[in-house]
């Protein structure tokens, strides 16, 4: 049936229409408000400074905010305070028994933790927006005339506000729209900055700070590793379930046999994007406070900045352990899948139901999250070898690629569910007038 998903039928569609317009729509508001400044923000001097910058540490924060940080826009923050805020409930939920127990209570739970999630959120968008303040008036980029109270306090209030602008704009593209709300956020942000990307990597290949040799080898490297992801996300360890002979009444069922999917790299493109926001905060704090900043802070970014040998290693371990956390605690639940084949009479031959079956996926899933966290972390980390060796932007780094194309082959496959959906019934209209077509050929002559 999905070979026969025509994208004709797109026009017919009008529910999956609307949801793609507003999606659209939410996404140019959010670009348009990269473009608004901070108040009193000397944009002259903020630029100079992000010239500068922007190959470095300045690079890897401006990536998660689509250049709203580079021009000090009211969306500066980005949605990174939601997506630390977010690891912490999840962290706390794993650990705190009330809030374990507030998980199972269905749609009331959720929106509980989604509740005490936007308050994290606040919190964290305070203290971020709070230190970027003060590091810019410390360093000159405010307008002379502009109090210090006054523009710390307005920063503050313009900043945060944003982020939660930003986080309503995800939740509301992720109910009403079509794709991740929070993943389409990022992946605007980061192709809207991929032609100056661009332009500024040729420029610099036809200047002679880069030799042609690195610019045909970043091409290749790129390609390759788009097409490594799309493998690795398509991969499949298909397990077999075993449904008995059933009899309802009169009517007796086969036994049949399927299969549960479950994919090499279940918690999608999130750990990368968890492990990123982790490393953004000193990155950001360090970025503007400039000769502000204090002895452990410099220690910290001499130590965890972009490149560096501790740098790698604890993106690495972030990453295995977000892909080890979020498979577990959401995307693929064994003891609820467990529970779900158990009461539909399904079980995997040879495992007995309930606890058994449980038992077995969670050391199925373990093994095959060693696959693919490996690759997660390599697909990061190796392009980020590569481009602090090379002077390469950051927008051809492994993170900025996995994320683009996982975002882009999920919201893909959102709409081809939806397009299957709607055709579903044309489709089955289609296959019964063919089995009329065929009955009639079939049909013995009438005796005279």
């Amino acid at each position: 049936m999905a070979a026969n998903t025509s994208w004709a039928a797109l026009g017919k569609a009008t529910d999956l229409r609307n949801r793609i317009l507003f999606t659209l729509g939410l996404l140019i508001v959010y670009r348009l408000g990269t473009f608004i400044p901070v108040p009193g923000i000397d944009g002259a001097a903020l630029r100079e400074f992000m010239e500068q910058a922007g190959q470095g540490i300045g690079g890897m924060v401006s990536m998660f905010t689509g250049g709203a940080l580079g021009r000090m826009g009211i969306f500066a923050l980005g949605i990174m305070p939601y997506i630390s805020a977010s690891i912490i409930v999840q962290l706390l939920t794993a650990m705190v028994p009330a809030l374990e127990q507030l998980k199972k209570e269905g749609e009331q739970g959720r929106k509980k933790i989604n509740q005490y999630t936007r308050y994290g959120t606040v919190v964290l968008a305070t203290f971020q927006a709070y230190g970027l303040s003060v590091g810019l008036y410390a360093n000159d980029f405010v307008q002379a005339e502009i109090d210090q109270s006054f523009f710390i306090a307005s920063c503050v209030i313009t900043l945060v506000g944003g982020t939660m602008f930003l986080m309503w704009l995800g939740e509301q593209i992720t109910a009403r729209g079509i794709g991740n709300g929070i993943s389409l956020i990022i992946f605007v942000g980061i192709i809207a900055e991929v032609p100056a990307a661009l332009a500024q990597f040729f420029a610099s290949g036809r200047s002679g700070a880069i030799s042609p040799a690195v610019i045909i080898g970043v091409i290749i490297m790129v390609v390759a590793v788009i097409m490594f992801v799309v493998f690795m996300e398509r991969a499949l360890r298909k397990i077999t379930i075993q449904y008995p002979r059933r009899q309802q009444g009169m009517k007796i069922s086969e036994a049949q046999q399927s299969h549960l999917p479950v994919k090499v790299n279940p918690s999608g493109v999130i750990p990368a994007i968890f492990a990123s926001s982790l490393l953004l905060l000193p990155t950001t704090i360090a970025t503007f406070s400039g000769n502000q900043t204090s002895p452990i802070m410099s220690t910290i970014l001499a130590y965890f900045g972009p490149g560096q040998p501790l740098y790698l290693a604890f993106f690495a371990l972030m990453i295995v352990f977000f892909a080890y956390f979020y498979t577990f605690n959401v995307s693929f639940k064994p003891d609820d899948v467990a529970d779900n084949l158990k009461n539909q009479n399904g079980f995997v031959p040879g495992i007995r139901p309930g606890k058994k079956t449980a038992e077995y996926l969670e050391y199925v899933v373990n093994r095959i999250l060693v696959l693919g966290s490996g690759y997660l972390a390599a697909v990061c980390l190796l392009p980020e070898v590569l481009r602090g060796q090379f002077a390469i932007p950051f927008y051809f780094g492994g993170t900025s690629v996995l994320i683009v194309v996982s975002v882009t082959m999920d919201t893909i496959q959102q709409v081809q569910s939806h397009l299957l959906a709607h055709q579903y019934e044309g489709l089955i209209q289609k296959s019964q007038l063919r089995g009329k077509g065929k009955s009639r050929k079939k049909r013995s002559p009438v005796r005279r």
